[in-house]
């Protein structure tokens, strides 16, 4: 089969590797019919994760048909249609029974990609089969189901429920990409005052108004006077960090109210200055998190209603052997306009994006 394989910091190739096979009688061969490409598989290239082995198929989500399962998986069957969580779940270790499917101790936790070979590829083993799949209708396009390998499970998870978004809250999320604006989704769920969207990039600020957003900020233009001005110099009650840099962080301690929670949901790859001698007065909570996906059955049971507007976040698709060009056109977000990419489907643009740059040869 072939396969988007890491070879160190800024090399990778599509390439020729061998089939996945059947390891442990838990695991089950999936056919990828939908893939896409994360932030995190950026920071991997650019060498901010080391623990990352040359060689390893990167991707960690997919939708694809079971062609082959162990002897103890019992949820799921050749033929089946499933959703491959970004998140492995043995289900017996203390962890797994908590719920705490990232933080599982007995060979799970997010490996896809990372501690085993991943989902951008033709083929992808999937260990702990039937906790770490999630069965399909065929209603469902793979193109919106891929975002709930991780998309919105960690923004739901990791932003809203950990930064307990109420009703009338004012909250404010820090970065527009992907998982910023599943954040502004998700959180409507819970009826909060006002959603306030905090990003550089016009066409993010204006994705994140048609998922929700009440008012958006450039983040150059001082989105802080005008969380002051809105909350009337209280300061917002939920701020979500979904970027993942020293600056956004330090943007959303000074954002949040006396009280208020600070929900992190970017991966960062530098340290970031906590400014304790400000903020231990405050009574400011602050999470960070690894999603678990234990949110992900409600989810889908959302998707299916029509609650979630995965449609939205899709703005390029593209077919499996053009990964590399895929690659390109997210790393130049700011040049093309990408949010999210699907590959395994029709090659096309949903939305007018802004003209590729060319690149020096």
């Amino acid at each position: 089969m072939k396969a988007l394989v890491f070879h160190g910091p800024e090399r990778s190739s599509w390439q020729e590797v061998p089939d996945p096979e059947l390891v442990a009688a838990t695991d089950a061969i999936v056919r990828i019919d939908t893939t896409t490409i994360c932030g995190t598989d950026l920071h991997i290239l650019r060498g901010e994760v080391p623990d990352i082995e040359p060689g390893r198929v990167l991707g960690h989500e997919g939708v694809g048909e079971v062609v082959e399962t162990g002897a103890d998986v019992r949820g799921i069957r050749p033929g089946d249609r499933v959703l491959i969580s970004c998140i492995s779940a043995c289900g017996h270790c203390r962890f797994c029974r908590e719920r705490g499917y990232g933080q599982c101790r007995d060979g799970g936790g997010w490996i896809l990609g990372r501690t085993v070979d991943g989902t951008q590829a033709e083929y992808v083993r999937v260990p702990f089969a039937d906790l770490s799949t999630h069965p399909l209708t065929g209603s469902v396009e793979g193109h919106d189901a891929v975002l709930l390998a991780d998309v919105f499970p960690t923004a739901y998870e990791v932003g809203v429920l950990n930064g307990r978004v109420g009703p009338g809250d004012t909250v404010v999320v820090v970065g527009a990409g992907p998982v910023g604006l599943a954040s502004v989704a998700t959180a409507q769920f819970f009826s909060p005052g006002r959603i306030i969207a905090v990003d550089p990039d016009t066409a993010r600020l204006d994705a994140a108004k048609r998922v929700g957003a009440d008012a958006v900020a450039d983040s150059a233009e001082d989105p802080e006077r005008l969380v002051d001005d809105l909350t009337e110099g209280l300061g917002a009650d939920v701020v979500i960090e979904a970027v993942g840099s020293p600056r956004s962080f330090e943007t959303c301690t000074r954002m949040v109210r006396p009280g208020g929670r600070i929900a992190n949901v970017g991966v960062h790859a530098q340290p970031a200055t906590l400014h304790l001698e400000e903020l231990w007065i405050k009574n400011v909570t602050i999470t960070t998190g690894l999603v678990d996906t234990y949110s992900t059955p409600t989810l889908l049971s959302l998707l299916c209603a029509g609650r979630l507007p995965t449609s939205t976040l899709i703005t390029h698709l593209f077919q499996l052997d053009q990964m590399e060009e895929a690659y390109d056109v997210f790393a130049r977000a700011a040049d093309t306009g990408a949010i999210k990419i699907a590959l395994g489907e029709v090659a096309r643009p949903l939305v007018a994006a802004r003209p590729l740059v060319a690149r020096e040869t």
